[in-house]
């Protein structure tokens, strides 16, 4: 496909995405096999790309990241990225409210052998995370939050809460299309993705920002946030 062969926006993020996934970030054989089970499971096709799957691992890899919190765990795609950063005696442990969804993932873990490094734990994530905090755990040096959207703000409180200074944050689909400037809508993802940026923009422990994003899922971004007392 030359320059000038579209000039569909969606059709050219697409062609731009393919591209930029078999030059850096071409699957193997858990990462398909991962995304293949979810679909035969009857899972939504909502896995972060495989370009964000990439970043999320250089991220954590950055970090020299030892323990990862993963709040919406689906399938575990995005699990299998994160985990594979981690040293051998590292620990993820990701948090997923459907049942199935967690068995899905537990099985795509083990298959991608990284059972022994990272944990899928199954509940409201609300009701988990206080379960976490009073065994002990972390502090956490990545935390990802890819759940549902209207507690965006709510997950950003508990991973202040089990992180540490120099920890970072990451919010997926964090600008909704663009929709986050709508102060008047109803659609409770928007309106919980608007109290998450008010909250990190006042909160002094957190030093942020927000990256737009655009490819097969269309028009998003992320929040990154370093937590920095």
């Amino acid at each position: 496909m030359t320059h000038d062969q579209t000039q569909d926006p969606q059709v050219r993020w697409n062609a731009v995405a393919d591209y930029l996934t078999d030059m850096l970030a071409p699957p193997d054989e858990a990462l398909s096999a991962a995304l293949a089970a979810s679909e035969a499971a009857g899972l939504p096709a909502i896995a972060v790309t495989p370009a964000d799957g990439k970043l999320l691992h250089l991220l954590a890899r950055t970090q020299g990241a030892r323990t990862v919190l993963e709040i919406g765990t689906l399938g575990g795609y995005s699990a299998i990225w994160l985990a594979r950063a981690l040293p051998a005696d590292g620990r993820l442990i990701t948090l997923e409210y459907n049942p199935v969804h967690a068995d899905v993932a537990r099985a795509n873990l083990a298959h991608a052998g990284l059972d022994g490094v990272a944990e899928v734990r199954t509940g409201a994530a609300l009701d988990t995370l206080p379960v976490l905090a009073e065994e002990g755990a972390g502090p956490f040096d990545l935390v990802f939050i890819d759940a549902d959207k209207q507690n965006n703000a709510r997950y950003v409180e508990w991973a202040l809460r089990l992180t540490r200074p120099g920890s970072l944050i990451v919010v997926d689909n964090a600008v909704r299309g663009g929709a986050i400037l709508d102060e008047t809508s109803t659609d409770p993802a928007v309106r919980g993705s608007r109290e998450m940026y008010d909250l990190v923009a006042r909160d002094p422990r957190l030093d942020a920002t927000a990256v737009q994003t655009v490819g097969r899922k269309g028009y998003d971004g992320m929040l990154l946030a370093r937590v920095v007392a």
